[in-house]
């Protein structure tokens, strides 16, 4: 079909000294102008180089939410263009229930880089439909063995929620029937409690995983969670000065090789605009001339060329 899927197992960092294996699906597609892909959509074969897939998109999401698809959205595809003098040009597309993909490939006009950007996110689209992308018992018991394989842990883990395993076990279970794209939905706001340090600061509270996983379960991201974690970063920055600049280069050049490699970008993507939105904060006292983010990210980026 033209593409290749890549699953990816990332471990995270549960409170401290635990660890917890994350499973995603990145579909990486390789869409060339010389090449034929065929995809099964609307019972039509349709080629994904002679349509306009940036309808398509529109089109297959909107008959998501006329079926009440669970994503807890306003059910619009986002398209975001990054400011630039001449090409390459970058384009993001946001889907509902927050996934993000960018184009991959090299674009010399931005209506280009917004239909590469779009054929990604479709292809991820239809993949997420299929029956071998929803978590059933078969996923979840392949799953808890991978992990169990790769920390050195028991089976018998797997039915103690106070252990990673244990907790991996119970996120699983708690999510079943969910979509790959709906299950990363909240894979994201664990990645970014982690890498924000909030995880550590509940194991200090003595919080079980069980009781992490089940209250921020019922949240999805958004400004209050993106505004909470900007503050904790500008409280690091006044103990460390210079580490803001220091992770915006580094979430710049996570996300510059995530998109060029295909993959899913929420993580990278957030962890970008909540270290701008901490920057703009620090710069916003009124005796000093506040840059905007697109000046924030340019700067942190020559920093890292």
């Amino acid at each position: 079909m033209g593409s290749e899927m890549e699953i990816t197992v990332y471990s995270v960092k549960w409170m401290g000294s635990f660890y917890l294996n994350l499973r995603f699906v990145s579909l990486i597609s390789t869409l060339t102008t010389s090449e034929t892909h065929v995809l099964s959509y609307s019972h039509n074969r349709i080629q994904l180089h002679t349509v306009n897939v940036v309808s398509m998109l529109q089109e297959f999401w909107e008959s998501k939410q006329q079926q009440r698809a669970p994503f807890p959205s306003e059910g619009v595809v986002v398209y975001e263009s990054l400011p630039s003098p001449g090409p390459p040009f970058v384009s993001y597309v946001t889907l509902p229930g927050g996934s993000c993909f960018g184009n991959f490939q090299c674009c010399l006009s931005r209506a280009e880089a917004r239909r590469d950007a779009a054929k990604v996110a479709l292809i991820n689209s239809l993949f997420n439909e299929l029956p071998s992308r929803r978590i059933t018992k078969e996923f979840i018991m392949e799953s808890v063995q991978e992990a169990v394989a790769s920390t050195n842990g028991t089976l018998d883990d797997a039915d103690d929620p106070s252990t990673s395993i244990g907790a991996y076990h119970y996120m699983l279970e708690s999510n079943m029937g969910k979509t790959m794209l709906e299950f990363q939905e909240l894979m994201t706001i664990f990645q970014l409690l982690h890498w924000n340090g909030n995880l550590k600061a509940l194991r200090e509270t003595k919080c079980s995983r069980q009781e992490v996983i089940s209250y921020y379960s019922q949240y999805s991201l958004d400004e209050k969670m993106r505004s909470h974690m900007a503050l904790d970063w500008i409280m690091k920055e006044k103990e460390s000065p210079g580490i803001l600049s220091q992770e915006l280069r580094m979430a710049l050049r996570e996300l510059e090789e995530a998109r060029k490699a295909g993959q899913e970008l929420r993580f990278y993507k957030e962890k970008k605009e909540i270290l701008s939105l901490a920057l703009t904060q620090i710069y916003s006292d009124p005796d000093t001339s506040s840059p905007s983010d697109d000046q924030l990210s340019l700067t942190a980026l020559c920093g890292y060329h």
